[in-house]
């Protein structure tokens, strides 16, 4: 597949990177790369997450669990399903909130499942940046009978249920590297060339990090000259954010990434931001803004620590697979259609082998489901009753 853009996809991205371009020239010649990232994916009418482009499917950039297979909305209904039935014993609101809807393919098969089960909910709730995917949402959606809200910013008091695949993974982080024996950031300033749209940027030495702002397993290991990662201080403020707003349910959040022993392991040295271009990985942050989405992997650990250090419960992590192998998926899969017969069954089989596989989806993407004031413990709800992941 060529990847080479369109002179208009040029056009498009040289506006943005103008943009960009004006904000280190206004900031003494440089930003954070978290700023950078920022105005790449969310600079209004410009950014990736922001402008019109097609970002899902097979046409898109990347696809996502949801379009895999309706089997991994319905598996998650698995998990929330006695949550939402305790909040109906307290005849309390029996709402779902979700993060970043996509094309609405989750909500959907949410929806569905709870319908084939008979369970009827007051709302559904979907919270999203950008304004082309919620115009394909209103439509994918529009033949529903659930009342389906579009907000444009957080509640507040909420009770309920609130999902989030791959919303982590989307925002911002700082870039940092160890120079000296200490932490720098590493921050982005306009190179000299002016060949292409595609090198315009470069990264430069920014100030040293403060401690407090670095997870513990880089305070105390040592690490390589040079060794570049990134630290999550969006991620964090995000999942403090809902600790505030959610007064009594469930976060359940799905993303690819590691645990901070994993995360910050020393062959991992040239840390996780990734571009994703018509279904090719692209290394190069700077290619192309708002052409390219851009995304980090999750350090699960300073979110987790974050989370219940701000209120929440912990009621388990654990890897894809493991997540949905737990929570029934393949019950799930039984009822949807009968392996006998191949037609039928194919696309099933086929949608659960990446969701599961360790070579696909199912051992790079975890699980983490957090709860408040919720009568579950650690273990207890379908998709974590296993044996747990390390954190």
């Amino acid at each position: 597949m060529d990847i080479t853009p369109s002179a208009e996809e040029t056009s498009h991205s040289q506006i943005l990177a103008n943009k960009i371009k004006a904000e280190i020239l206004a900031n003494n010649g440089q930003i954070s790369f978290a700023k950078y990232m920022e105005m790449a994916l969310y600079t209004p009418g410009l950014g990736y997450y922001a402008a019109g482009a097609i970002k899902l499917g097979r046409q898109g950039d990347f696809v996502t669990a949801p379009e895999i297979s309706p089997l991994f909305g319905a598996t998650i209904v698995q998990t929330i399903l006695p949550a939402l039935s305790h909040l109906q014993q307290e005849s309390l609101p029996l709402q779902i909130l979700e993060f970043g809807a996509g094309s609405g393919a989750l909500a959907e098969s949410v929806l569905d499942a709870l319908e084939k089960l008979d369970f009827k909910i007051d709302s559904y709730n979907i919270l999203d940046l950008s304004a082309d995917l919620i115009e394909r949402q209103q439509q994918r959606l529009s033949q529903r009978t659930e009342k389906i809200n579009w907000l444009s910013e957080l509640p507040e008091n909420f009770i309920g249920v609130i999902l989030a695949n791959e919303v982590l993974d989307a925002m911002p982080v700082d870039v940092i590297v160890q120079k000296n024996g200490s932490w720098h950031y590493k921050n982005v300033c306009l190179a000299n060339s002016e060949q292409n749209a595609a090198e315009q940027f470069i990264f430069c030495d920014g100030l040293p990090v403060e401690d407090g702002l670095l997870p513990t397993q880089l305070q105390q290991e040592n690490f390589a000259e040079g060794y570049t990662t990134e630290i999550h201080p969006n991620g964090n403020a995000w999942v403090n954010s809902l600790a505030k707003v959610l007064k009594k349910g469930l976060l359940l959040t799905f993303d690819y990434g590691f645990p901070a022993h994993e995360y910050y392991h020393a062959q991992r040295g040239q840390g996780t931001v990734m571009g994703h271009y018509r279904h090719h990985a692209i290394q190069d942050p700077f290619f192309y803004p708002g052409l390219c989405d851009l995304t980090a992997h999750v350090e699960w650990s300073t979110i987790t620590q974050s989370a219940i250090d701000h209120g929440f419960d912990f009621l388990g992590y654990t890897s894809q697979a493991s997540y949905l192998l737990n929570a029934g998926i393949g019950e799930l899969a039984l009822s949807y259609a009968d392996p006998r017969d191949a037609v039928s069954f194919m696309p099933i089989s086929n949608g659960l082998q990446k969701l599961l596989s360790e070579a696909e989806m199912g051992e790079l993407f975890k699980a983490l489901c957090l709860g408040k004031d919720m009568p579950f413990s650690e273990g207890d709800l379908p998709g974590f009753q296993s044996k747990p992941r390390a954190l």
